[in-house]
C-alpha cells in the first residue's frame, strides 16, 4: 500500500508540472501574440480582431526574417483553401486569406504557438496567429530601369559561361594578394589595368601585360557586333562573391573610365539595387548569362550594388522564379526569397584618357571644386537678379512643373494646423507654395492662386490678418536631429520628397510696404544680426552660383539645386530578349535633362529679423520645421 501510495504522489506531482508547464507556455504564446498585434498596428495601422474572420495574420513568417512563399503557402494550405497569401517585403509577418471563416479559425487553432524550422535556414521559429479584418494593400506600379541601363538576358551560352570562368586563374600572384588585402569575401582578377581600390582608380601609364583572356575577346566581339556596346573596353575586372556577400553602394569614378560600364554576371543571378541622389531606389534581377550596360545617368548619377547589408538571400517576384530580367516590383501577392549562390562577374571598361565633363557636375569628381561653363553668377544689380530669376526660377518650373507636382501632394501637419485655425470665410493666399497642394484644406476659406512678387504678401493683409512663411533652412540638423532631406530612404516609392520653395526670398532686398527696395547697408545689417545665432555659411569665393549635391548638407546660402526630370524613355517596338533604355550618354541627357533652380536658404534667425524689419508686421510666432525656417506674420 506504501509502495501504491508513493507511486500515486510521484504521478500526481509530475502531473502537475506538466499542467504548470503548459500554462507557462500559454502565457508566453498570449504576451508575444499581443506584442504582434502592436507591432502590426504601429507599422501598418491594421487592427487585429478578437473575433474569427476569413483572414489571418502570421507573425514571425515574413520575407524578413526568411520565410519563403513556397513554405509558408505548404504550411497554411493544410487547413483550407487559400485564397490570397500577402508577403510584404522586409517584414516579418504576412497575411492569409481562406475561403471560409471557419477553415481560418481551424489554422488559428492549428498554427497559434506552433514551432516550425525554416526549410532554407535550418533554424526553428515560432508563429504567432491573429485575425484581421479585411487586409488592403496599396496596387504596385511597376518601375522603370533607371535611364541609360540595359539588360539583355542569355547573352552567351553555358558552354562559354563554362569556358569564360575556366579561363580565370585564381593561383595568388603578387597583383591578386595586394587586392585581397582591401577586400573581403571575394576574390578578385584584373586584365589591361590594374583597379587601385584605395583610390578608386586605376594607374592609366601601367598597362598589365598579357591582355584579356582569348575567350573575353570574343565575347566583346559579339557585343559590339550585335550593338551591345559601342566601344571596345581595356579594363576588365574580374569578381568572385561567396553566397550572402556583395559590393556596398558606389558609382564607378567618372574621371577613371569612359561612359559604358559593361558587366557580365555567370555562376548564378542575384537582385542589384540602384539609387538615385533622391533617395529613390530600384532592385534589378540580373539573371544568370545576362548582360548589365550602364551608360548615362544610370553610370554617372545613380550608385549600384547588392550589399545594403550581408545577406544569403534576395526578395524576388515568384511568378519568375528569379530568372526573368526587370525590376523588382513590390507584389506582396508575389514576392518570395531566392537563396544567394556563388557569383562571379566580368565587369569591363574603357579607361577615360580626358577629365569628365558630363552633366552630372555635382558627383563627378572631374569637376569637383571647378564651375561648369555658363554657370550664372551672383546678381549684383536690379537687372541681373531679374534675369537670374527669369532664368532659373519661372523657366525651370516651367519645364519641370508636371514632375514637380507628382512629388508633392501630403501637406504637412503644422501648415494644416495654422489653415484649420483661421476663421470662416477668410480669404487665403498660396504664393509660392508649389503646385497649391494647401487648397481646400479647410473649406470654409476662399483661395487665390500665385501672385506676382513677395513684397505683396505685407501688402495683402488686412490689419489682424495673418501669414505663415516656410523658407528653406542653411540648417539642415537642428539640435542633433536631421531633416528629411537629409534622411536616407530604404524605400521612397509612393512617398514625397518635400523641399520647399522659397516663399520668401526676396525678403532682405524687396519687401517694403512702399515696394522699395531696402539699401545694402540695412540688408548687410540684418544678415549679420541672424549669423551672430551660429549660422555657418561660408561666404562666396567667387562671383559663380555652386551648384549643390542633393540630400547634402548646405555650404552656401545662394546656390543652385539639380532637379533631374523623370520621363518614360522606353522605346516602342524593342525585341523580346532585351529590356533597354538608349544607352548613349548624349541620348540619356536628353531623355533625363537636369535643371539647375536658384535656391537662398536662410539662416537661424534670418527670416525673423527681415520680417520684425517690417514696421506693419508683427511677428507672432516662428519655429523649425523638418529643414525649413518658419514664421507666423500678423498685419497691424
Amino acid at each position: 500500500m506504501a509502495a501504491s501510495s508513493q507511486i500515486t504522489s510521484m504521478e500526481v506531482g509530475k502531473t502537475s508540472q506538466d499542467h504548470l508547464k503548459v500554462h507557462k507556455m500559454k502565457k508566453k504564446v498570449l504576451r508575444k501574440q499581443v506584442r504582434a498585434q502592436h507591432t502590426l498596428m504601429r507599422h501598418e495601422g491594421i487592427e487585429c480582431v478578437s473575433h474569427a474572420t476569413q483572414s489571418l495574420v502570421v507573425a514571425n513568417a515574413g520575407l524578413g526574417n526568411g520565410m519563403s512563399r513556397h513554405q509558408l503557402f505548404r504550411i497554411v494550405e493544410e487547413y483550407g483553401l487559400v485564397e490570397t497569401l500577402l508577403m510584404p517585403p522586409n517584414k516579418p509577418y504576412s497575411f492569409v486569406k481562406y475561403g471560409t471563416t471557419e477553415e481560418a479559425k481551424k489554422a488559428f487553432d492549428a498554427l497559434n504557438g506552433k514551432e516550425v524550422t525554416r526549410e532554407d535556414f535550418g533554424q526553428n521559429i515560432v508563429l504567432y496567429i491573429n485575425f484581421v479584418e479585411k487586409v488592403f494593400w496599396k496596387n504596385v506600379v511597376p518601375t522603370s530601369l533607371p535611364p541609360g541601363l540595359t539588360v539583355v538576358e542569355k547573352v552567351i551560352s553555358p558552354e562559354e559561361e563554362r569556358r569564360m570562368l575556366e579561363s580565370i586563374d585564381w593561383t595568388e600572384d603578387e597583383d591578386t594578394q595586394n587586392a585581397q588585402k582591401t577586400l573581403k569575401h571575394r576574390r578578385v582578377k584584373h586584365f589591361g589595368y590594374e583597379f587601385c581600390y584605395n583610390s578608386n582608380n586605376v594607374d592609366k601609364d601601367k598597362p598589365l601585360p598579357g591582355g584579356f583572356p582569348g575567350i573575353c575577346n570574343l565575347f566583346l566581339e559579339k557585343c559590339l557586333k550585335r550593338g551591345y556596346i559601342k566601344h571596345k573596353p581595356d579594363q576588365l575586372t574580374v569578381n568572385q562573391y561567396e553566397p550572402g556577400q556583395g559590393i556596398p553602394p558606389h558609382i564607378d569614378t567618372h574621371s577613371a573610365f569612359e561612359d559604358e560600364i559593361v558587366s557580365l554576371s555567370l555562376g548564378a543571378e542575384i537582385v542589384m539595387d540602384f539609387k538615385h541622389p533622391d533617395g529613390h531606389t530600384v532592385a534589378i534581377m540580373l539573371p544568370r548569362r545576362s548582360l548589365l550596360v550602364m551608360a548615362g545617368e544610370s553610370r554617372y548619377l545613380w550608385t549600384h550594388g547588392y550589399m545594403i547589408t550581408p545577406r544569403k538571400y534576395d526578395v524576388i517576384q515568384a511568378s519568375e522564379l528569379g530568372q526573368k530580367v526587370g525590376t523588382i516590383t513590390a507584389d506582396v501577392g508575389d514576392l518570395t526569397l531566392n537563396r544567394r549562390e556563388t557569383r562571379t562577374s566580368f565587369t569591363f571598361r574603357k579607361v577615360r584618357r580626358s577629365p569628365c565633363n558630363c552633366i552630372y557636375s555635382s558627383v563627378c569628381d572631374s569637376q569637383k571644386g571647378q564651375q561648369r561653363q555658363g554657370q550664372p553668377s551672383f546678381p549684383l544689380s536690379e537687372m541681373e537678379a531679374s534675369k537670374l530669376e527669369q532664368e532659373h526660377v519661372h523657366r525651370v518650373y516651367e519645364e519641370i512643373a508636371a514632375h514637380f507636382s507628382s512629388t508633392r501632394h501630403s501637406p504637412w501637419p503644422q501648415i494644416v494646423e495654422f489653415l484649420r485655425s483661421l476663421p470662416k470665410g477668410a480669404i487665403v493666399a498660396d504664393i509660392g507654395c508649389g503646385n497649391g497642394k494647401y487648397l481646400g484644406i479647410n473649406k470654409d476659406l476662399y483661395m487665390e492662386r500665385r501672385l506676382a512678387t513677395i513684397r505683396e504678401l505685407a501688402r495683402l493683409l488686412r490689419p489682424g490678418g495673418t501669414a505663415l512663411i516656410y523658407v528653406w533652412a542653411m540648417e539642415q540638423e537642428y539640435k542633433k536631429q536631421k531633416s528629411k532631406y537629409l534622411k536616407e530612404k530604404n524605400d521612397s516609392k509612393g512617398k514625397e520628397e518635400e523641399i520647399n520653395t522659397d516663399t520668401a526670398r526676396g525678403l532682405l532686398s524687396d519687401q517694403m510696404p512702399d515696394g522699395s527696395s531696402q539699401d545694402s547697408a540695412s540688408s548687410d545689417q540684418l544678415l549679420n544680426d541672424s549669423k551672430g545665432k551660429g549660422c555657418d555659411a561660408k561666404p562666396v569665393a567667387d562671383s559663380r552660383l555652386p551648384v549643390h549635391t542633393n540630400r547634402t548638407s548646405f555650404h552656401s546660402q545662394d546656390l543652385l539645386v539639380p532637379w533631374h526630370l523623370k520621363s518614360d524613355t522606353k522605346k516602342k517596338g524593342e525585341s523580346a530578349d532585351i529590356l533597354s533604355f538608349p544607352a548613349g550618354s548624349k541620348e540619356s541627357q536628353e531623355l533625363s535633362p537636369v535643371f539647375h533652380r536658384y535656391y537662398h536658404v536662410f539662416c537661424e534667425g534670418e527670416l525673423e529679423a527681415a520680417c520684425r524689419s517690417l514696421d506693419c508686421v508683427r511677428v507672432q510666432k516662428s519655429y523649425y520645421d523638418q529643414g525649413n525656417w518658419c514664421v507666423v506674420l500678423e498685419k497691424l
